[in-house]
Order: C-alpha cells, then structure tokens, then sequence
C-alpha cells in the first residue's frame, strides 16, 4: 500500500506541472489575430476596463470567431501618423489575419491635414497589406461646425479610401445612436459603457466577411 502511494504521488508530482504548463501556453501559432489598432473610441476611455466595444466582441463572439485571438492595440489620444509610426512593429508581433483600423477621429478634432490623413491611412492598409492581412476600415463622422466642407470630406475620406483599395468598410461606428445624447460620456464626444454592445454589433458583420475571406484563402 505504501508503496502504491508512492508510485501515485510521484506520477502526481510529475503531472501537475505539465499540466499547469499547458494551462499557460499561448495559443498556437498559426491562430489568426485580429489586430484593432485604434485611439480612445476603441482603446475603453472613460469607461471600465473589459467594458468596451472590442472586448464585447472577443466575449460574445467567442463560437463565430473559433481560434482567433483579437488583440487591442488601441491608445488613447492616437491619430493617423501616430498609428503609422507604430504599425511596423504591431504587425511584425501579431502577424494578423484581420486588421481593424479605427483611427481619424482625433486628426479631424484637431483640424490636421486630411491629405495627410488620407495619406497615413493608405500607408498602414498598405503595410497590413503587405503581409497578407484583411482590413476592416472604420469610419466616423464629425459635427458640421467643423465646417460643412471639412465634415463632408473627412467623412468621404473613408469610403473612398476603402473603394480604392478594396478594403472591407464600417462606414460609421456611431451609426446604431449618433444622435443618442444618453449614449455619450459627459464630454458629449465619447460613447458611454451603454453604447459599447451597440459599436460592436455595427462591426461584427463586416469583421464576420473580412475574416472568412482571410479563411477561404488559406
């Protein structure tokens, strides 16, 4: 008996390990990720953290999106040349399937270039591109006292940017409650937790195309 004990106990001690080890790998390598690479709309400004639009879809899409991963690489406060800078980097860590790109917003608010937006935008389709990514462009909208010709075009920058290149389009992520002002923060400009499921639902489809298309050409 004692020595049955002992043979259980060393194969116990054996075992355990293994298994914890396993419990802590990584998914494997050839997972596809989504890569959302976005400023405060994306990266939960203002709000819990796990309760934002990204998170909501990586929980309540678990069974559609089988193994892939989605990765948040989002910043607050981010514009088109920043996530430019930091693209080649992101891509060459993640490898992914689907790139999400949700920037612009900031660019408008601060009255940047949009040529250079436009341009900056290009570029990181462009590099997502390059390494056989998907991309799910985001677009937004900015209120006409911006100026009525400055809203027109930046909001047009989007569609016709992914018109020329082909890319998958979420023409507005506030489209489910723009005009909602109980869906907003205090500022008035970011969506509150309440809008999150409502974000997601408007990217879901459009995610659910760009990644079968990345399936169907494996």
């Amino acid at each position: 008996m004692i020595r049955v004990l002992s043979i259980l106990i060393s194969l116990w001690v054996f075992i355990w390990p293994q298994a914890v080890r396993a419990q802590e790998q990584p998914e494997p390598a050839n997972a596809p990720v989504i890569l959302v690479v976005g400023d405060s709309l994306s990266a939960e400004y203002g709000i819990r953290r796990g309760a934002g639009w990204v998170q909501w879809l990586a929980e309540n899409k678990k069974e559609a999106l089988g193994n892939a991963q989605v990765i948040n690489a989002s910043i607050s406060g981010d514009t088109t040349a920043g996530g430019r800078s930091r693209l080649p980097a992101l891509l060459k860590k993640h490898q992914p399937a689907v790139m999400i790109l949700e920037l612009g917003a900031n660019d408008a608010l601060r009255g940047l270039s949009l040529d250079a937006s436009r341009d900056n935008l290009q570029s990181m389709i462009d590099s997502a591109r390059g390494i056989n990514a998907e991309v799910v462009l985001i677009g937004m909208q900015i209120p006409p006292n911006f100026g009525p010709d400055y809203a027109r075009q930046f909001q047009e920058m989007f569609t016709t940017l992914a018109k020329e290149k082909d890319t998958h389009l979420v023409p507005f992520l506030f489209a489910s409650f723009a005009l909602q002002r109980d869906m907003y923060q205090d500022d008035g400009i970011h969506p509150a937790e309440q809008a999150q499921p409502l974000m997601a639902q408007t990217v879901w489809p459009v995610l659910q195309q760009a990644l079968t298309d990345y399936r169907q050409r494996r």
